[in-house]
């Protein structure tokens, strides 16, 4: 049976959870009819077996809940191994997705095992369903520089990154006259494997290219008057 779901293509975390599932069931039903064959009466064991589940069930309620969330989270594969998500607070790329918690790696290389209901009971952010993703940048420049020449160097150095995608198009527009700068959204799109790769060599070029063209990159500033008052006793 194995064999044969894998033939499908079936996802290997899906395939392991209904071999498994389907074991225990028919090892049951087997053990139902071997008892039944010896005059063993069963609707008494079923009947004990039913009050022994509710003891059960009431004594692991969060580990039944979490037994849940696991199969939703298989059957509804709002994300697989391999993906980078955001939920139940913490973010990493997914490496396992067991029946109880779920394991997740970090960027910086640390395990995070995360109980499958906090994740399935929670809002999820997988950054990698979908092939591409837009990069949002704000480049503030000065209320003295020259706008149009500021967005002309923007749209050269996307240019000039071929992992920028052509369509769909970037945008780049002036967004908000801000206190102390004139703000650009700088919006290209790009697959989602280049997308950090591409954000951090976009803006380090952006800055370099200013620099270069004498734009200037203001930061916000804040003057303060010191007025000092002589006493009237003081004064000749």
């Amino acid at each position: 049976m194995a064999r044969s779901l894998k033939a499908r293509a079936t996802e290997a975390t899906l395939t392991g959870f209904i071999v498994a599932t389907i074991r225990v069931v028919l090892t049951f039903v087997a053990l139902l009819i071997a008892l039944d064959s010896l005059d063993v009466d069963t609707t008494a064991l079923l009947t004990i077996f039913a009050a022994a589940g509710l003891a059960l069930g009431l004594a692991l309620k969060d580990t039944l809940s979490n037994f849940a969330a696991g199969v939703m989270l298989i059957i509804a594969r709002p994300f697989t191994v391999g993906d980078f998500i955001e939920a139940a607070g913490v973010t990493g790329m997914v490496e396992k997705i067991g029946y109880f918690s779920s394991q997740m790696k970090t960027g910086d290389n640390r395990e995070i095992i995360v109980p499958n209901n906090h994740i399935y009971g929670g809002v999820i952010i997988n950054a990698s369903a979908k092939p591409t993703r837009r990069i949002d940048l704000i480049i503030g420049v000065g209320y003295g520089d020259d706008l149009q020449k500021a967005e002309h160097i923007l749209l050269e150095c996307i240019a000039a990154d071929q992992r920028i995608l052509a369509e769909p198009d970037a945008t780049v527009a002036v967004a908000e006259l801000a206190d102390s700068s004139v703000n650009f959204v700088v919006r290209p799109w790009v697959k989602a494997a280049d997308y950090w790769a591409v954000r951090w060599h976009l803006t380090k070029q952006i800055k370099l290219a200013f620099d270069e063209n004498d734009i200037s990159i203001p930061y916000p500033q804040q003057d303060i008057y010191l007025h000092q008052a002589l006493r009237a006793e003081q004064q000749p």
